[in-house]
């Protein structure tokens, strides 16, 4: 960061003013053009694959209901026996409920899915 910003402090080489320096201050353009390339390359391929992950995340958590099946972060495998506004209880075994928040839950696994 502070290499960046000493090259655009840096006075124009070849001697105080006249054509030398109207035309060293012109050779930023191209590092301005270079520094917002490189910005639109990450956010095109970092920023917005995230941004979308957030968002199906977001609306499949929105989306539970009671009786779906469930992978929490940690691997555990349940049927949703209850939610509210930040928590879940889950069935994990006959009679055996846990109460996770719903942050905790990593994917939704389809009714059409063998698993237990």
């Amino acid at each position: 960061m502070f290499a960046i910003l000493n090259v655009l402090l840096m006075a124009p080489a070849g001697g105080t003013g006249g054509q030398n320096g109207a035309q060293g201050s012109g050779s930023f353009l191209p590092l301005i053009i270079l520094m917002v390339g490189m910005f639109a390359v990450l956010y095109i391929f970092s920023i917005l694959p995230q941004k979308k992950r957030q968002k199906a995340h977001q609306a499949m958590l929105n989306d539970l209901k009671r009786g779906d099946k469930i992978i929490t972060t940690s691997g555990i495998h349940g049927k949703i026996a209850s939610k509210d506004d930040r928590t879940v209880t889950i069935e994990i075994d006959d009679n055996v409920k846990i109460k996770i928040e719903k942050t905790a839950i990593t994917a939704k696994i389809d009714s059409g899915n063998s698993e237990g």
